[in-house]
């Protein structure tokens, strides 16, 4: 019979495409899928209320206060040309809508609500400006150092959209020669999902990462994620050798 997508002949009759196809269209379907998941997970982060519709907030008793209109966030890192730190502005509905942590400070009269300033540490005047950027259109230019610093912030702020798009995007830069500071980031940040595939490079290349200087300094500075890493070495020797010990015994 002939293949309806490739017009190829194939053996089996039982279906109007050879295996081929099937395979291709089912990789095909899965990719559209997760773009689709992707899309909803992001309309729903960019789904609110407008200022503009605060009659109806208060209405509906959602309103979050007359003071919603302005908002400065400020970097601790110097501004661009080396020069002091230029506020960025926002929209404080904004911010609250998209961050539980924002909110809390703007809704509950702290410092930040009152001064209409909120300072932000350990981030660049670069990576703050495309913070706010992304909370408003959910678009962003990454590279490796812009993703790390939106993770940070994601996770300070709990923003879990853009937790999830930099973990994505600092998964597909992973390579055995990235994997221990990667390791080591996702930890302190609790980025499970880069943490399991550097952990899985690792492994798979732990005689080469013995060899240098990197993994001696990690030995010294991070002994604890070391026992984790050697833990997780012996479980996957374990399991690798227990099939041959069934058929052994059979």
């Amino acid at each position: 019979m002939c293949c309806l997508s490739c017009e190829e002949d194939y053996v089996r009759r039982d279906a109007g495409t050879c295996k081929e196809c099937y395979e291709e269209a089912s990789e095909t379907e899965e990719e559209l899928k997760r773009e689709i998941k992707d899309l909803k997970a992001k309309v729903e982060f960019l789904s609110f209320l407008s200022p503009t519709d605060h009659h109806h907030h208060h209405s509906s008793g959602r309103s979050h206060g007359s003071g919603f209109t302005d908002i400065f966030l400020v970097a601790a890192e110097d501004g661009p040309d080396g020069g002091p730190s230029v506020p960025v502005p926002a929209h404080r509905a904004i911010l609250a809508n998209r961050s539980p942590v924002f909110e809390a400070m703007l809704e509950n009269e702290m410092e930040e609500s009152r001064s209409g300033t909120i300072k932000i540490s350990d981030v660049s005047y670069d990576a703050l400006r495309a913070f706010v950027n992304y909370l408003y259109s959910a678009e962003a230019c990454l590279d490796e150092q812009i993703a790390c610093e939106f993770l940070v912030l994601a996770e300070k702020y709990q923003v879990k959209y853009l937790k999830a798009y930099c973990e994505k995007f600092l998964v597909s830069k992973l390579n055995w020669d990235n994997s221990i500071v990667n390791y080591v980031f996702a930890h302190q940040h609790n980025a499970k999902l880069l943490l399991e595939a550097a952990l899985s490079l690792i492994l798979d290349n732990m005689d080469k990462l013995r060899k240098r200087q990197e993994y001696s300094e990690f030995i010294e500075k991070h002994p604890t994620l070391v026992v984790e890493i050697y833990e997780a070495c012996l479980a996957k020797q374990e399991n690798t050798a227990a099939p041959k010990d069934t058929s052994a015994k059979s």
